[in-house]
């Protein structure tokens, strides 16, 4: 009689394995089912609709003169109708230097929204590998303290930040201008480095939370097969966490666009450098009487987020399902 066990036998580590399989089929299955519930999609259909009225009513202001905006709201466009394409004319092809076109300004919006976006996740994609599978003294302290800083209130930071600007940034700038024309004393290297700074805490915490629930077999079989840290950092780390790095962007590309605070402390003021929203909030006038302009900026403004969310938006809802089942 032989010894030799069946091979279609599970071991207790197979069995182990297919136990763990199997519920983590069964707690992917619960989520869908909840997330594709009736209630659920009522639920999001409502959301939805409330969301999207504020946007409507925005559209159809753009297009109203200006004579009807300030008697009748855009609900009522039935019972008084009235369309024009001025308030787009005035905003995209004016000639006027008291209300200048938006096209300086857009390509401002870009120049800063961009970089603030990539530099933030490049350098907090780095930190949440270093926090998750890079043990060092004190990391579980400092991750505690890169946290906690999400709850200091940007403005706290605002006076200080520009101090050290000016002190140490300013200068630099102005000698980098003297070395070489070509570049700009007034650029958005503050705006950059300010943007970067406040979104660090929440995007290394989002982004950790991530990265730490990739498997640890996937890591420890790279470095049996001799990869470095840099080597899994880019070629394991980074793909899997592509859904969380997208919807990290779409939060933070979104953020800096609408910003108008940090852009007009660190900005200066100036037309090379001033973002879209600067300008809309010009727009409006020095007595509030010229709000047809603002709302066909502010829906011009809206094309570029409506972009880039719809371009991620796939990324965006695998980041968010993503850590809502193990395994």
């Amino acid at each position: 009689m032989s010894s030799v066990a069946p091979v279609d036998l599970p071991t207790e580590d197979g069995k182990d394995a297919y136990q763990d399989a199997a519920g983590a089929g069964t707690q992917a299955s619960r989520v869908k089912r909840r997330l594709t519930s009736r209630t659920a999609t009522i639920a999001a259909l409502i959301i939805a609709v409330l969301w999207t009225i504020p946007t409507f009513g925005l559209f159809i202001s753009s297009f109203r003169p200006a004579e009807l905006i300030d008697t009748t709201g855009w609900w009522t466009i039935f019972q008084n109708p009235g369309f024009t394409l001025d308030n787009y004319r005035e905003v995209l092809l004016s000639p006027s230097r008291s209300s200048p076109q938006l096209g300086a300004y857009f390509v401002n919006s870009l120049a800063i929204a961009i970089p603030a976006t990539i530099f933030p996740l490049v350098f907090a994609s780095m930190a949440a590998y270093a926090f998750a599978w890079m043990k060092f003294r004190f990391s579980n302290w400092l991750f505690i303290l890169i946290f906690a800083l999400q709850i200091v209130p940007i403005q706290m930071a605002l006076v200080p930040l520009l101090q050290t600007f000016s002190i140490w940034l300013k200068p630099g700038m102005e000698w980098l201008h003297d070395v070489v024309p070509i570049i700009p004393a007034q650029n958005y290297l503050p705006l950059w480095i300010a943007h970067t700074i406040f979104a660090l805490p929440l995007t290394i915490f989002l982004l950790h939370n991530f990265i730490s629930e990739i498997p640890g077999e996937v890591i420890e079989a790279a470095r049996v097969d001799g990869a470095s840290h840099s080597q899994i950092f880019l070629r394991v780390v980074l793909p899997l966490a592509t859904p969380a790095i997208a919807s990290v962007a779409i939060f933070q590309f979104l953020w800096v666009w609408n910003d108008l605070l940090v852009a007009l402390i660190f900005s200066g003021g100036t037309q090379d450098v001033a973002p879209l929203t600067q300008r809309l909030a010009e727009m409006i006038g020095t007595r509030g009487q010229d709000w047809q302009r603002l709302t066909a900026g502010a829906f011009v403004s809206l094309v570029v987020p409506l972009i880039v969310f719809f371009s991620l938006q796939r990324f965006f809802v695998r980041g968010l399902l993503a850590g809502s089942t193990k395994g």
